[in-house]
Order: structure tokens, then C-alpha cells, then sequence
């Protein structure tokens, strides 16, 4: 099989000391957390887990005003909430506590993850961070409104052209396949000229027998969909609902860079990330950006962020039978017809890509 494989401890090279050292300040909080987890798992009387809901609180505090600090310190990870006006932190803080709830169902989990996406596009082509305010660009609709006469309307818009002509959709097949298309959708939606991003698709997973410190994360190239000739000089955006561990897109971007593809940027939006994930990427990749709408405290020995969301790939597209895995365009015909018609520009150029029509 031709394959490429990175290891944990590679990707742990590209940490600093000062690193490592905020991580374990970072590890011991929420070791904290986890203490009142267990009481509020078990019970106790009312004032008791009142008291603990406090303890639960100001530790959350603490924690979200490290990653602040470490983030305001390193301006390529870009936070939602520790960058944008305060009156619009609720919303994201609440679209994550319904993504987060166990009690909500896969086609509630989708919308959701549409929303957070929507949003996500914003921080990273049209929010603050990303050079300043862009010029507009006016709409003239043509309205479904004849009588008297035909009606118009004139909308303004953000001029992003400049920064969305150029982007290559790359999926890290198979969880971030819709996030994908769904950014992919924005960037038509906000082009003047309606462009449809190109695609390439990779077909990664890490060893998850492995624990988060020996972990090992798999590139199957015989499955990939890319040609290295259309990345090169381009702003890559990958688009995947969480980022762990950072290894499954340093895995591609090294790939590629070995290829002899140079990027023009690389950007990766996400809707959590855990810290240490954020900072692997950045030392890893010096022309990586992350936009995520969530940053959380820390990852477990099994490499799942704490406290996480589940399985994201699992809650959008629902679990693979082990031996018969669908394909991106069996993925894609699960979507069901409303969706595969919304996305129609974005599953064509996918199909051009895997067929090579």
C-alpha cells in the first residue's frame, strides 16, 4: 500500500519548551475539573453540588484565561470568542453547548454544524484579523416582484475576491467531507464572480488502537484525490469539525511540502480545537493559520479533547460498518437529495476530481 505515516513523537518535536510547560499548567486544571465532575456525577445534596458547580466554574475561568493569554501571544490561532466583540460571543457559546449535548440528534447536529461554519467563514475571510476591513461589492437581485414593474434590490457586501480567488478545498476525508462543502459554498456565495473552490481530497485517519502518545496518523495515497501541480503557489483551507491532535493535517501539509508544492497560506478552521493541537500546527507549519470557534483545555491519553463533542465524523454522517466503509461519494448520496441540491457546484467539482473527467 503506498502510504505515509507520521508518529506522535515527531509531531511533539515541533513543540517548545514554554509549551509544554503551559499544557501541564493546562493539564493540571482541568485534573482539578475533573474532581468536581465526579461529584456532580454522583450526586450529593443541593448545596454541595452548588458549591462544586462554583469550584466547576472558576476553574473554567482559569482555564479560558490561559488560552487567552497563550493565544494573544501566538496571533496565527484565532479564537472566535477572543476576537470578536463580546455581544456575539453568546451565540457561539451556545451553538457549541447544543453541538456538545448528547441529547442532540444527528440532523440537529448537522444544522448546527452548518451554522458554526457560516460563522467560521466569517472570522477567517471577513473578521477582524485577517487585514483590515474589505471594500464592498454592490448586488443588484432581480426580484420575484413585477407589479407595477420588475423590482431590484441592491445589497452590499463584503469585496472579498482578492482573498477567496486562489483557494483549494482540501478535505481530510471523512468527517470533514460536508464542513468542506459547506465553507466551499460560502466562498461561491461571497465571490461576485460565484467561484467554486477546486478540491482535493485526502484520504487520512490516525491508528486509534494507539494512545495519544504513541499515536500514528495514516495518508493512504492510493485513495487520495490531488494534484500536486494545482496546490502549488494557492491558499489551502481544510475545514474538519475538530482538531485534536493537529497530526492528521501536519501529516498532509509535510506530504505536500516534500512533493515540492509551496502554498501560499494554509489555513484550517475547525470548531473546536484542543490547545495543544493549535500549537503543534502553527510551530509545525510556518504559514498555517486556525480559525476555530472553540478552543478546549486539553486532550486525553486516547487523544480525545476534554471535555470534546464525540465523534463529529460519527454524529454528521453516521458510524461505518468495519469492513465496507463508504466512499466520498457514497458520503455524499447519504446527504440526501435537499442537501446534494443546495451543494450541486461543490458535488460536481468533486465527482471532476475523483473520475478526472
Amino acid at each position: 500500500m503506498n502510504k505515509v505515516v507520521l508518529k506522535a513523537e515527531s509531531l511533539d518535536g515541533y513543540l517548545t519548551q514554554a509549551d509544554k510547560e503551559i499544557l501541564d499548567r493546562m493539564d493540571g486544571l482541568y485534573r482539578q475539573a475533573m474532581v468536581s465532575f465526579n461529584i456532580l456525577t454522583h450526586g450529593g445534596d443541593a448545596g454541595l453540588r452548588k458549591r462544586e458547580e462554583a469550584v466547576l466554574i472558576e476553574l473554567y475561568n482559569a482555564m479560558g484565561a490561559l488560552m487567552q493569554e497563550i493565544c494573544k501571544a501566538e496571533p496565527r490561532i484565532q479564537v472566535y470568542s477572543f476576537v470578536t466583540a463580546k455581544e456575539n460571543h453568546g451565540e457561539a457559546s451556545r451553538l457549541i453547548a447544543k453541538l456538545r449535548d448528547v441529547r442532540t440528534g444527528r440532523e440537529e447536529f448537522t444544522y448546527y454544524i452548518q451554522r458554526a461554519f457560516e460563522l467560521l467563514f466569517n472570522l477567517a475571510f471577513a473578521g477582524p484579523g485577517v487585514g483590515g476591513s474589505p471594500q464592498k461589492n454592490h448586488l443588484i437581485v432581480k426580484t420575484p416582484v413585477t407589479i407595477p414593474m420588475q423590482n431590484f434590490a441592491v445589497h452590499k457586501i463584503p469585496d472579498l475576491d482578492d482573498r477567496l480567488e486562489g483557494t483549494v478545498m482540501c478535505v481530510m476525508l471523512r468527517g470533514a467531507l460536508l464542513p468542506s462543502m459547506i465553507l466551499s459554498k460560502e466562498i461561491q456565495e461571497y465571490s461576485s464572480r460565484g467561484y467554486v473552490t477546486p478540491f482535493a481530497l485526502f484520504k487520512i485517519k490516525r491508528d486509534d488502537t494507539k494512545n495519544e502518545s504513541d499515536m500514528e496518523y495514516i495518508l493512504d495515497l492510493d485513495r487520495s484525490y490531488f494534484r500536486p501541480e494545482e496546490l502549488d503557489g494557492k491558499d489551502l483551507v481544510f475545514a474538519d469539525p475538530m482538531n485534536a491532535t493537529g497530526g492528521s493535517l501536519v501529516t498532509v501539509v509535510k506530504y505536500l511540502l516534500d512533493l515540492g508544492v509551496k502554498p501560499k497560506s494554509v489555513r484550517f478552521l475547525n470548531v473546536i480545537s484542543a490547545l495543544k493541537g493549535a500549537l503543534r500546527i502553527v510551530r509545525a507549519i510556518d504559514t498555517a493559520t486556525i480559525n476555530t470557534l472553540w478552543m478546549d483545555p486539553v486532550l486525553n491519553e486516547r487523544a480525545y479533547i476534554l471535555p470534546g463533542l464525540g465523534d463529529a465524523g460519527d454524529r454528521i454522517n453516521g458510524r461505518d460498518e468495519d469492513e465496507r466503509p463508504r466512499d466520498m461519494l457514497q458520503l455524499i448520496a447519504d446527504y440526501g437529495s435537499n442537501i446534494a441540491n443546495l451543494y450541486r457546484s461543490q458535488i460536481r467539482t468533486i465527482e471532476e476530481t475523483v473520475l478526472r473527467r
